[in-house]
């Protein structure tokens, strides 16, 4: 039998949780779209983490060690902004008024760097719950490299809430399956399992045995079969944080659009507003006594703001550990505070390596391998790995650990063939903080990453994609694993830059500008084949422009050959061809359209200049996009087909890629 102050704790439970639920349906109605149901189903399990469980200071939402959460199915927006608010974050109830509106700080989906207190931008299904795996694994690396007995200054959980579709997602279980794998006992799931997607039930699509997928993934699995009840919410989340060699996946028996009356348990109530007659239905049914849209009872807000009070102290208590910390390990206090301001020493680009032509020809993905482990000397947090193709990408770190469950502080990951998730695994423990990573595959593979590189370019973040076996070159692997569209992909996406450096040292360049870089994502395109060494004087400094005269075989040249990687190297021997016949060419390397568009107009006009109008690009990928640089009198010497099966060479030259086929477009342009 309950007691009276149970009673009245359970009701002011619900009040809570009833008032994110009218938060919620009032803010999707006022902006007649948005996604009321999952937010009304979830508000429970919302309440219950935020309040008694997450370890958060709205106050400070940049705490180092707070615990991070993650609403992977970001249309359930209206519950993190509701959280956000109530509980004392830099989010006023203007702003909840106007939800999905321009210049608001509530989009429909969260977006990071946009609202306080949004760890990652969430939308995309599936990709949220694989950035919460790679917070966990970011979590687990520096507790490995920084914490001592008795002064643990990063120890802290990871949260993400989920739904059907992110389970339905290829991502999601390719990220899954790596956690098991890890044995990230400190990442918690709570799954919103309501049975309900856009089209009706899950029935028509998904009826495996979710619960048994994850234990094949190693994870503990935990069910709560009222996933209204705070008290069994709470019950499971403290069991969830007790097992420390699993990660825990909760499954909330939840119902969507839970109080309305005719649209709970539907699809209606999926992705469009209830309707002011069924709002008021709903509050009805739910004993809301107001009218008035968006109404916070005192009572309840006083619950909510109690998290300003423990956060504080919680931040306050991790600060007077942190000094204790910090007068006991100097220098490993100054090395966790090099990682979370990502600070560069002065002159660490001396220590990149420089290459000579008497060395001889070298590939680009080679080059690039040596320039990692340069730079991974000097900056500890830049760690990453491959698609299970590192001996092919040279992304292995030498001389560091794996990271594995047995040793966390290793930088090598083997993230395994999923691309995608290592993408958004990376996206994940750059956000997470204190590290710089990095991740590499085959540049034909970038259709497998894409959706990750996007976000990440959306959040404007600094991750690093190393892309090898960058052309047809690739040989007898044939048109499966040559790229040919790619380049022009990876170029459509904004805050993007993509470099693809024409020789070793070019590539170390190239490495040099991707980790000075702070805004955005950069994207390395690097030969499988090896590419004579160009002299480093010519390539000094010049990457970083997008594009420079390589070669200028007179001061007024009749065309201009522009290209990138290895078909600069070809462009070269044309130009000395076209020298022989009497013709003057300028050789323009532009290893990237990015770089070279942030550049002065009264620069670009230097490199391209307007008068002159006979113009060639020579590059192994799709024309598409050249036409901006050849203009209309030019041409492009391109692949506009599938590759295929036959050694490099010979595949590069049937398919036009050769000094005598430039030559032979030149002179047919001059007649």
């Amino acid at each position: 039998m309950n007691t009276g102050k149970q009673k009245k704790r359970s009701a002011i439970d619900d009040l809570c949780i009833n008032t994110i639920r009218t938060l919620s349906m009032d803010a999707v109605q006022k902006a007649n779209s948005g996604h009321p149901g999952a937010p009304m189903g979830l508000a429970p399990a919302g309440y219950t983490l935020w309040t008694r469980v997450l370890k958060h200071n709205p106050a400070n939402p940049d705490w180092p060690d707070r615990d991070r959460f993650v609403l992977s199915g970001g249309h359930a927006s209206m519950l993190l902004y509701s959280l956000l608010h109530l509980t004392g974050y830099d989010l006023s109830l203007e702003e909840i008024q106007n939800f999905r509106q321009w210049g608001s700080k509530t989009p429909g989906h969260p977006e990071y760097g946009h609202t306080a207190g949004v760890e990652t931008t969430t939308g995309p299904l599936g990709q949220g719950f694989s950035n919460a795996v790679g917070m966990a694994m970011a979590e687990c690396h520096l507790a490995a490299c920084f914490n001592k007995p008795g002064a643990d200054i990063v120890d802290h959980y990871t949260y993400v809430m989920c739904g059907d579709g992110d389970l339905m997602e290829g991502v999601a279980s390719e990220a899954a399956s790596l956690a098991g794998h890890l044995s990230l006992g400190k990442l918690i799931c709570l799954y919103d399992n309501n049975g309900i997607s856009i089209e009706g039930t899950t029935e028509i699509a998904f009826t495996e045995k979710v619960a048994k997928r994850f234990e094949a993934y190693r994870w503990q699995v935990i069910k709560v079969k009222d996933g209204s009840d705070p008290k069994a919410i709470e019950k499971a989340l403290l069991e969830a944080k007790a097992e420390t060699q699993k990660p825990s996946m909760i499954m909330l028996k939840t119902h969507i659009a839970h109080g309305s009356p005719n649209k709970q348990d539907t699809p209606d109530a999926h992705g469009a507003p209830l309707g002011e007659d069924e709002i008021q239905l709903t509050k009805d049914a739910l004993g809301w006594t107001t009218k008035e849209p968006f109404t916070i009872p005192e009572e309840a807000l006083d619950v909510f703001r109690k998290c300003l009070k423990t956060g504080e102290k919680a931040e306050t208590r991790w600060k007077e550990n942190y000094q204790k910390y910090a007068k006991q390990n100097p220098d490993l206090a100054d090395a966790w505070v090099n990682a979370l301001t990502r600070f560069m020493p002065k002159g660490w680009e001396c220590s990149m390596p420089v290459f000579t032509p008497e060395q001889g020809p070298m590939a680009t993905r080679a080059a690039s391998g040596k320039a990692l482990n340069a730079a991974a000397a000097i900056f500890p947090s830049l760690m990453g790995g491959s698609a299970d193709l590192a001996p092919s990408n040279k992304t292995f770190i030498d001389g560091c650990p794996e990271f594995q469950k047995n040793d966390y502080s290793g930088r090598n990951i083997r993230f395994g063939v999923r691309e995608f998730a290592m993408g958004a695994i990376m996206t994940g423990m750059f956000l997470h903080g204190g590290i710089r990573p990095y991740g590499g595959t085959f540049l034909v593979f970038a259709d497998y990453i894409r959706p990750a590189i996007r976000v990440a370019a959306l959040m404007k973040l600094p991750v690093i994609y190393v892309f090898t076996h960058d052309s047809v070159a690739v040989g007898e692997d044939g048109p499966t694993h040559q790229p040919v569209e790619h380049l022009a992909s990876l170029r459509a996406i904004p805050n993007l830059t993509v470099i693809r450096p024409a020789d070793a040292n070019e590539t170390v360049q190239a490495w040099r500008k991707a980790i000075a870089t702070n805004d955005q994502p950069v994207a390395l395109i690097l030969s499988r084949q090896k590419l004579p060494i160009l002299d480093a004087k010519q390539t000094a400094a010049n990457v970083e422009r997008g594009a420079y005269i390589l070669s200028n075989s007179d001061s007024k040249p009749q065309i201009l050959l522009i290209a990138t990687g290895a078909e600069v190297h070809i462009t070269l021997e044309a130009q000395a061809m076209l020298a022989e016949k009497g013709v003057a060419a300028r050789v323009i390397n532009m290893p990237s359209w990015e770089l070279f568009e942030a550049q002065p107009e009264s620069y670009r006009k230097r490199i391209l200049p307007a008068i002159h109008k006979k113009r060639i690009a020579v590059e192994a990928g799709i024309p598409m996009g050249w036409e901006r640089y050849v203009g209309s009198e030019g041409k492009v010497i391109g692949i506009d087909r599938f590759g295929a099966s036959a050694p490099g060479a010979t595949v590069l030259k049937n398919f036009g890629f050769s000094a005598d086929k430039i030559v032979e477009t030149a002179l047919e342009m001059l007649k």
